[in-house]
């Protein structure tokens, strides 16, 4: 650590992988550095999708921040909301008033669901990109079944056990699965007056064919798992409207139980704070360093930045890719204040794209070769079990893994949707 650490002050906005993967770099230098985030944690996204359909608990993937970064002694880590960015003046302003000057700042703060011009449908078809999602959305499954087994009603069974995923994208493909297999798997088991077995699961793509980053041979693959597993994929079906208990698709309206979102993304509004222009998904474009155009000691990576790659397209929006942008940043930034030296452009070296169909089948995709069945299903549990943050979440994920294959059991079959209240005996407000 020298002198110069201790006087650069670099903020972080944003605790996913871009920004705590920065943070850890800097923080191994000594360099004083501060991370902002609204929430106290660090969330594994990819899995969110298995907290929705009961297979894991919200704590199993997400990692308190203060915990991640305790051992560097220059990290502050601070619970907060940026609402302004002052670039002329170096420094960020917080949802509670007061400031933080920077020498140098860092945008990692993410993507959330892009609903493209109808937000209005988010009350009837919550996405997945935070806990409380993924909670509201299992409560919503769940509370479907339970809804029907209380109905004698047979169309309104069928509706109440009919569940619509919106987006054929890598997360609609696994949550499809997902809902299918707890469906057939583990509330089979449950219920006594409805067979959950019946349950419709449909996979809406707007699109010529689901999982389009991925090669046609594997997207075929896939899509016939997922009718293996009762599924039905409808491609090149646009929604056009959805409501409580319907969707409109295509020329079809479908009465449903839930329907799931997860059609889009859009970058976190923290890019626009900047002033600088963006793209459709406002995400900022940067320099191939990582570094915003036109704006001193600024940079921005993850989801909110926009990032070519060598043949001048968009970088995924990818853990793999935000992980190593913060890896490569925050010792570009070690490297710029200690010696000045310019960084070399970022290199992003793909370590393979995959998805999860159902109970031993996946596709992997490297580029180079490809994967799919049993191998590359092994492969997809060890490369997420990897990721996980923390040594005891990376052990009870396996083992909860290990359980649920040799059970069919999901364990977190709760249901805790806020706008139900706190009901408890049968009676309203716990009476």
């Amino acid at each position: 650590m020298t002198e110069t650490d201790q006087k650069q002050h670099v903020v972080i906005i944003g605790a996913g992988f871009a920004g705590v993967q920065v943070a850890r770099g800097l923080g191994a230098a000594g360099v004083r550095t501060t991370l902002l985030d609204r929430q106290n944690y660090h969330l594994f996204q990819p899995l969110l999708y298995q907290v929705a359909t009961a297979a894991l608990s919200p704590a199993d993937i997400a990692q308190p921040v203060r915990r991640m970064l305790r051992r560097f002694a220059s990290i502050e880590v601070l619970l907060a909301e940026v609402t302004g960015i002052d670039v002329d003046r170096r420094c960020v302003t917080l949802a509670d008033g007061k400031s933080l000057s920077y020498d140098i700042l860092v945008l990692a703060a993410g993507a959330t669901h892009a609903y493209f011009g109808h937000d209005e449908w988010a009350e009837f078809a919550p996405s997945l990109k935070s806990i409380a999602d993924a909670r509201r959305v299992r409560s919503r499954l769940l509370l479907s079944f339970e809804q029907a087994e209380m109905s004698d009603d047979a169309a309104e069974r069928k509706r109440l056990m009919t569940f619509v995923v919106v987006g054929g994208g890598p997360s609609g493909v696994e949550l499809a699965g997902a809902i299918a297999e707890l469906a057939r798997h583990t509330l089979a088991k449950d219920f006594h007056r409805i067979d959950a077995k019946s349950a419709s699961v449909l996979l809406l793509e707007a699109g010529p064919r689901i999982l389009t980053a991925f090669p046609e041979e594997l997207a075929r693959y896939a899509k016939r798992k997922l009718k293996t597993l009762g599924v039905t994929v409808r491609e090149n079906c646009p929604v056009k409207h959805i409501s409580r208990d319907s969707v409109v698709a295509g020329d079809d309206t479908m009465p449903i139980g839930v329907a799931i979102w997860v059609a889009g993304v859009k970058a976190s509004s923290a890019g626009e704070l900047l002033g600088v222009p963006t793209d459709k998904s406002g995400r900022v474009r940067v320099n191939r360093d990582l570094s915003v155009p036109g704006l001193s000691d600024v940079y921005a990576l993850g989801d909110v930045a926009l990032v070519l790659d060598t043949a001048g397209k968009p970088m995924p929006g990818l853990a793999q890719v935000a992980k190593q942008e913060g890896y490569y940043l925050g010792r570009a930034l070690v490297r710029k204040m200690r010696t000045g030296a310019a960084a070399p452009d970022f290199k992003f070296h793909n370590r393979g794209n995959a998805a999860i169909v159902g109970r031993q089948s996946a596709i992997f995709d490297f580029g180079w070769s490809r994967l799919k069945g049993v191998l590359a299903w092994f492969l997809w549990a060890l490369v997420h079990i990897y990721l996980l943050a923390g040594f005891q979440h990376r052990v009870l994920v396996a083992l909860q893994w290990l359980w649920r294959y040799v059970t069919y059991d999901h364990g977190a079959r709760l249901i805790v949707e806020p706008e139900r209240g706190a009901a408890c005996g049968g009676l309203p407000d716990g009476k």
